[in-house]
């Protein structure tokens, strides 16, 4: 199995410290966070886009691209790029630049996006969502097999007899596309021969087996062979439980709450919050051997292979992430490696 870290750059007051970071202060520790991930063995990197105050992640590929040039190994991935408000021209050109600059390591992930502010922002109107991401799939995955594309849309102006340039190092850029859980979705994914990130961020996770199998069977019953799927999960490791849940849970409940606030949920308790961290729950929040103990837990569900954990939901002290990124790479990483091997 796979296993990495993936963020939005969340750049919140510190409930610990009561401050906000500069947001160059907060890129430079990513940078940090991201050469230790790389040089600890972690194989996955990912950031994602949004387009809000909270965040300094309106532009993964830029990023991703400055990872590029202090790391060797590590897959560095856009976890999501919000296709239906992106140009998917632009897309491929960046992760192309991305994969060139890391010698073949880029990938990209698609979606549509736990957010809407990008729609308006970049003119588009939000009744098109759907047809939106469809049309811009279908464009970015022409673009992935040809180097002069002609293609016609109805929302993206088409394209005659051009080329794509920069080409990629890699010989296809991989293309990962996350879905929340619609069954339609993860049909469609594995119907189109792509590989699924299944976002698991509440809930009792065996619940989303369904989505797994729905994957399997779009690919099967399209003629594509099984697909790769890959389970991404909020989460936080300290060395005692105790200690990741006293750290993580006053930034998971000031991130939550202001969802909450917009979307008409009631604040989380911490009593909701220690359920999300048992083994059944969907958070992995703990100490080492309790997120193996639920990453292996979920392995017997979806025999998946990749695991993407998102450390940073609202802000943590920098020092305490970067004990949480070594505690995954050095304690938890090596575990789950021989046990998924075996």
């Amino acid at each position: 199995m796979e296993l990495g870290i993936f963020t939005f750059v969340d750049n919140t007051i510190n409930p610990e410290t009561g401050k906000r970071l500069h947001p160059a202060e907060r890129l430079q520790n990513l940078m940090e966070e991201i050469i230790l991930a790389d040089e600890a063995g972690l194989d996955v990197f990912g950031i994602g886009e949004h387009h809000r105050d909270e965040y300094v992640a309106s532009s993964p590929s830029t990023i991703l691209a400055a990872a590029a040039a202090v790391t060797k190994n590590i897959k560095l991935t856009s976890t999501v790029t919000v296709l239906g408000s992106e140009d998917p021209v632009r897309v491929y050109q960046q992760f192309s630049t991305v994969d060139l600059l890391s010698k073949g390591r880029a990938e990209i992930m698609v979606g549509r996006g736990s957010f809407i502010e990008s729609f308006p922002l970049f003119g588009y109107d939000l009744k098109d969502y759907e047809e939106l991401f469809e049309e811009k799939l279908e464009l970015l995955l022409t673009l992935r097999e040809e180097e002069i594309i002609t293609w016609n849309g109805k929302y993206r102006a088409s394209i005659k007899a051009r080329g794509i340039y920069p080409q990629p190092f890699q010989e296809k850029i991989p293309i990962w596309r996350a879905v929340g859980g619609t069954p339609k979705s993860a049909y469609v994914t594995g119907a189109l021969g792509l590989p699924l990130a299944l976002a698991i961020i509440g809930g009792q996770p065996a619940r989303f087996k369904q989505f797994a199998d729905i994957h399997a069977r779009g690919a099967s019953e399209n003629n594509h062979p099984k697909q790769k799927l890959s389970i991404n999960s909020h989460g936080f490791i300290a060395e005692t439980s105790r200690a990741a849940k006293d750290s993580a849970f006053p930034a998971f409940k000031q991130t939550m709450d202001k969802l909450g606030r917009e979307r008409g949920w009631p604040p989380m308790s911490r009593e909701q919050f220690e359920d999300s961290t048992t083994l059944e729950g969907a958070n992995f929040v703990g100490s080492p051997q309790e997120v193996i103990d639920k990453i292996m837990y979920q392995y017997e569900i979806f025999n998946h292979d990749r695991f993407l954990m998102q450390m940073s939901v609202g802000s943590i002290t920098h020092k305490k992430m970067m004990k949480s990124i070594e505690l995954f790479a050095t304690e938890v990483a090596p575990v789950i490696r021989k046990y998924t091997s075996e």
